[in-house]
Formats: structure tokens, C-alpha cells, sequence
């Protein structure tokens, strides 16, 4: 009897140890902890809270022992607010990222579990645009939760005086938009398109991408040939090429001149309908895609994503909520709200619900040219302080520079140039602090 009370003293130690030592690592005790109340700091930009609630109201409903915390952020700043903090360990746990601030932000980002998105059901489920803006060594760092670039707008009044057509290539685009332009001894009183400069045409610098994607024989990042200097001098001649002239560098910005009824074509994302229907409640427009070459089609994307920080302290959990916001119960959820306070929501990011917009004479041409989106970092109005402006500006002065009468060629060294050191400097950032 004594030597079995001995056995079982002994066996009772050692098992006391193994539970002490190894017990809090085991599966069955992190299941518990995973399983206790949870809450996540939701940084967003553009949606009112009262637009976002019922989507996050959803979501904690299927998931009751998690808080969402839904914090909308200015704009200006936002880039370099939003990196600070979640280097510094107090920033959100989700937040929204552009698709072209990768290079930036892949640091910061914790890359997507793939028990929770796998790489072969993200490319079934978005464009292929998302993989090349939002993907690095296959690691999947953020989802789009909508999608949304250049399309085109036609004033149809003006289009309709002429008797012409929505244009579907450059020549019936040139030749149209000619026909439309209306000019007097003091100028051009009605444009025919906005594109040519820099200063008075708002997206120009996605008019440009566009552009070099679509020209065969383009690298962006090596653009110091006659290829590019073919896009400068087609971008530049609406404005110096009076066979060709629709613009002017001294009529009011685009938007301004579409809201106004005087512009026939104006290239911009979908968040100008908004504007413009606010602007003038009776213009009468419609929203096509992107006029194309005949050997290379291509449309310029500028969207915006959800991501996982790096320091969020429950980055599962976080990336639970983010396949929740970009599904598409909750895409369509969110849609719906915003349809009752503007003209529509944002465009659905999956490519399953392409149908349901396609036909919308507004909303219809950003989801139907998902398949052809291309992205750089020419992409206007992100305000990052970063890539997008550094990379604007050095085309800006080759535009310019062009306009004043110097050969594209030659102007194109100097954006050459300047491509490569923006380039350069953030494909070597410097490395962010390790995950606390």
C-alpha cells in the first residue's frame, strides 16, 4: 500500500509540473483566452459613423465578444499619422490603406493568415489589380473594400448637340470631343475635354498612367524613351495642337467646368458623381469607360483597402473583421446605406457582384473595367506625402516643361530621373520596430 501511495504521490508531482510548465501554451487554454472579450480599434476615412454601424453592428452580432471601435480620420496627415502610431504601438488595430501605398506600408502590415484568406481565393474573389497593388511574396496584406479608378464622364446635353456617341477608342474620342468645343474671339467658352495640363485638370496624373499603360512598350518605371515621349505629346496636344485643341490652361478646373455644363468629357473616379450632382442637381450625365488602343487595353485604378497593423495586439481577430467588411454580405449592407444619403455606394471590390451594378449608367463603367485595371503611383488625391505626391511632381514639372515648348524627350530625362529616386527610396525604407 505504501509503495502504491508513493506511485501516485509521484505521478501527481510530475503531472503538477508538466501542467504548470507547459499548460498555459497548450491549444485547449489559448482556445479559452481567444475566446474572451475582444475589442478592435477600426480606423477609417471617408464614412460617417452612422454609414458604417450597421455593417459593424453585423458583425458584432455574429460575434458577440467583440467590440468594434469605429474612429473616422481627417484626411490631411493621415499617411504619416496612421505609420507613427502603429510604429509606436498605439495606433489601430484595421485600417484603410491605399493600394498604392505598399511600398510604404508593407513594414507596418501583418500579412492575412491562410486559414483566413488563402492567395488562390483572393485572386477568385477581387480584380487582378488587387493582387499587384496589395500582394508581396505572396503574402497577402490588405483587401480592397471597394474598387474605383478613372472612368469617363460625358455631359450628355453637349454630346447630343453634336449628334455624337460615347467614344470607345482615342480617334472617336479626339474627334468628338473637337466637334464639341466651342470657342469665341476671347477663347474656349464650351470645352470639348479636359486633358493637356496640369494645373486646371483635377486626375491628371491617373490621366498619365492610364496613358503609359495603355502605349505599348512603356515600363513606368523607365520612361526616358520615345514610347513616353508618344504620351506626353498626345496628353499635351489638346492643349498646343490647334488641329486638336479642347483645353486651355487658363479655363477653370475641370470639375468646376463640368459642374458648370461647359466640359463635354471629364475623366474622374466615381466619388465625383457625387459632387457634381450636389453641385448642379440638374446636369445631365453619364459615366463610360475609358476610351482604348486597339492593341492594349488598360484602365487606371485608385482605390482603397483594409489592412491589419503589425502591433495590433489581436491581429486574428482583426483579421476576421476585415474578411467580414470586404464579404459580400457586408459590401452590400454598406452599399445600401450609403445609396440613402448619395447617389450610390462604393463599388463592390468582388468581382461576384459585378452584375448587379454593371448596368447602372453611373456606377456601371468602374466595376465593368475591373478586369483591366492597372496601378502605379500616379495616383492623385491620397495626400500621403509620399510616393503618389513625390512621384506627381517630377511629371508635373516634364508636363509643364513641355507645354513651355521643350522637347518631350528631353523633359522626360529629367522625370526619368526623378522616377528613379522616388523609386529608390521606397523600395529600401528603413525597417519598422519588431511586433510587441
Amino acid at each position: 500500500m505504501k509503495k502504491i501511495i508513493i506511485i501516485v504521490l509521484s505521478i501527481s508531482i510530475i503531472l503538477g509540473f508538466l501542467f504548470w510548465k507547459f499548460g498555459p501554451s497548450l491549444p485547449f487554454f489559448n482556445k479559452a483566452k481567444e475566446q474572451g472579450p475582444i475589442t478592435l480599434t477600426y480606423w477609417g476615412l471617408w464614412e460617417d459613423d452612422n454609414l458604417i454601424r450597421p455593417v459593424i453592428s453585423e458583425y458584432q452580432k455574429q460575434n458577440p465578444k467583440v467590440t468594434v471601435n469605429y474612429v473616422r480620420q481627417s484626411s490631411t496627415n493621415y499617411r504619416t499619422r496612421v505609420q507613427t502610431q502603429i510604429r509606436q504601438g498605439v495606433g489601430p488595430d484595421v485600417f484603410r490603406i491605399h493600394n498604392s501605398w505598399l511600398l510604404m506600408f508593407a513594414p507596418d502590415l501583418q500579412p492575412a493568415p491562410a486559414d483566413i484568406f488563402s492567395l488562390s481565393d483572393y485572386r477568385t474573389l477581387f480584380y487582378p489589380v488587387a493582387e499587384s497593388s496589395l500582394v508581396k511574396d505572396n503574402q497577402i496584406l490588405a483587401v480592397p473594400i471597394e474598387i474605383d479608378g478613372l472612368a469617363l464622364y460625358i455631359n450628355e446635353d453637349i454630346l447630343n448637340g453634336v449628334g455624337g456617341k460615347a467614344p470607345k477608342n482615342w480617334q472617336e474620342f479626339i474627334d468628338t470631343a473637337t466637334k464639341m468645343t466651342v470657342r469665341d474671339q476671347t477663347g474656349i467658352k464650351t470645352a470639348g475635354a479636359a486633358i493637356g495640363t496640369t494645373g486646371n485638370v483635377d486626375h491628371w496624373p491617373d490621366i498619365i498612367a492610364m496613358l503609359l499603360f495603355q502605349q505599348p512598350g512603356v515600363d513606368l518605371g523607365n520612361v526616358a524613351n520615345q514610347q513616353a515621349a508618344e504620351v506626353l505629346r498626345f496628353y499635351t496636344g489638346f492643349v498646343i495642337d490647334p488641329r486638336r485643341k479642347t483645353w486651355d490652361v487658363n479655363l477653370p478646373r475641370s470639375t468646376d467646368m463640368f459642374a458648370a455644363g461647359r466640359l463635354g468629357f471629364y475623366f474622374a473616379p466615381s466619388w465625383r458623381a457625387h459632387e457634381l450632382r450636389v453641385a448642379n442637381p440638374n446636369l445631365k450625365f453619364k459615366v463610360v469607360p475609358v476610351p482604348q488602343l486597339s492593341n492594349k487595353q488598360a484602365a487606371y485604378a485608385s482605390f482603397w483597402a483594409e489592412g491589419v497593423a503589425k502591433t495590433s495586439k489581436n491581429q486574428k481577430e482583426a483579421w476576421k473583421f476585415v474578411k467580414f467588411l470586404t464579404s459580400a454580405e457586408a459590401q452590400k449592407l454598406f452599399y445600401q446605406q450609403t445609396s440613402q444619403v448619395r447617389l450610390f455606394g462604393e463599388p463592390y471590390s468582388l468581382i461576384s457582384l459585378t452584375p448587379e451594378l454593371a448596368g447602372d449608367p453611373i456606377v456601371g463603367a468602374f466595376v465593368t473595367q475591373g478586369p483591366i485595371y492597372k496601378s502605379w503611383y500616379l495616383s492623385s488625391n491620397t495626400f500621403d506625402a509620399g510616393i503618389n505626391d513625390e512621384m506627381i511632381k517630377y511629371w508635373e514639372d516634364g508636363i509643364n516643361a513641355t507645354l513651355a515648348g521643350s522637347d518631350p524627350v528631353t523633359a522626360l530625362q529629367t522625370v526619368d530621373s526623378g522616377v528613379k529616386q522616388v523609386l529608390d527610396k521606397y523600395t529600401k525604407p528603413a525597417p519598422a520596430p519588431a511586433s510587441r
